[in-house]
């Protein structure tokens, strides 16, 4: 991951604009959180910025935290506040001049187990940060990363522009992640509009690296955990969807561009739109990585668990033009990238 925050922090942005500032970040012990705090603590050191960022990781676990961060050259710049985001209640933040809004449970594996759990934290927990924010008094922006579900059901043949939505069940279960992040940013446009609170949204399509842990339950990060291991993939679909695969540092960078360079409550999506693969093809991408290992794709066709609920739509690519036009675009393949990935697993 070293490497990777290198790359983010070399991206022409206005680093400056951080300096001295106090950066709350949800979802620090997570995946895209620990990204976004690691990218902060570094400014300093790699003399971005004139003062250091003072980052708050707002986190459930603190004592998992601390030991995710307990070797990090920047860990004496980090503060932890422990918070659970399903509460509902507005947390002391004192001065606080960003949050970005990164703690989600991202796997369809929770929709069906903790429906409750995926919701909170995308709307009680979205109200709740918004509003410390805005009582700080200073605020200078609030991101929140949404996901691409917000599309609901689009149609398979076009690349999905910002604007372009479909329909979501409120009905469905699965719901619940859809639902709960159209909220989410609902709630960052109504901060805007009523009380000036510049938000500003990102769309997430499919984005993997470095963090993601081998019970995450996505498909991306199952199969890359199963060369990990030395295992045969295991297919249990046709495998014909087709998804667009993003590099976590692609992804923060892109992130943190919409925070610097974007336009409030204009959403983005944050994608490698060069990156589009069917499962099967990246099952077949992975096994072919390590030929040396001698793996296969075995394909069963299988349901899988009652408790994962699988996507309902077969194509999910988005336009990125909107992205793009702020200077960003995703550098890394996904050959390059899902080895990055493995390899620091095997590590």
């Amino acid at each position: 991951m070293v490497g990777d925050i290198d790359a983010i922090v070399a991206r022409d942005l206005d680093w400056q604009v951080l300096s001295g500032l106090r950066v709350v970040v949800t979802g620090a012990g997570g995946f895209l959180g620990g990204y976004l705090t690691r990218t902060l603590l570094a400014l300093h050191r790699l003399g971005k910025v004139s003062q250091p960022v003072r980052v708050v990781a707002l986190v459930r676990d603190l004592e998992r935290a601390r030991r995710l961060y307990a070797n990090s050259p920047d860990a004496r710049l980090l503060e932890f506040v422990e918070w659970d985001l399903n509460e509902i209640a507005v947390p002391e933040l004192g001065d606080v001049h960003y949050v970005l809004h990164a703690a989600s449970q991202a796997s369809p594996r929770f929709y069906g187990t903790d429906p409750v759990g995926t919701m909170l934290p995308n709307t009680v927990g979205t109200a709740s940060l918004l509003e410390a924010l805005r009582r700080g008094g200073d605020a200078r922006g609030f991101l929140f990363v949404s996901s691409a579900e917000v599309y609901g059901a689009v149609r398979a043949e076009e690349l999905i522009g910002e604007s372009n939505y479909g329909l979501v069940d409120p009905i469905l279960v699965r719901s619940c992640y859809a639902e709960s992040k159209r909220m989410g940013e609902a709630m960052c446009v109504a901060w805007n509009h009523q009380h000036g609170v510049p938000t500003y949204i990102v769309r997430p399509f499919h984005t993997y690296g470095p963090g993601l842990t081998a019970n995450d339950g996505r498909v991306f990060a199952d199969f890359a955990f199963n060369v990990a291991r030395g295992e045969n993939i295991v297919m249990n679909s046709d495998g014909t969807a087709r998804r667009a695969f993003c590099y976590a540092s692609d992804a923060t960078a892109g992130f943190l561009t919409v925070l610097l360079k974007g336009e409030p409550v204009v959403p983005y999506n944050v994608a490698n739109s060069s990156a589009e693969l069917s499962v099967m093809e990246l099952a077949d991408l992975l096994v072919g990585l390590y030929p040396e290992k001698g793996l296969q794709v075995d394909r069963r066709v299988d349901t899988g668990g009652k408790d994962y609920l699988p996507s309902t739509f077969n194509r999910l690519v988005p336009d990125t033009a909107r992205m793009e036009s702020l200077g960003w675009k995703a550098e890394i393949s996904p050959a390059v990238g899902f080895r990055r990935m493995i390899e620091a697993h095997q590590q």
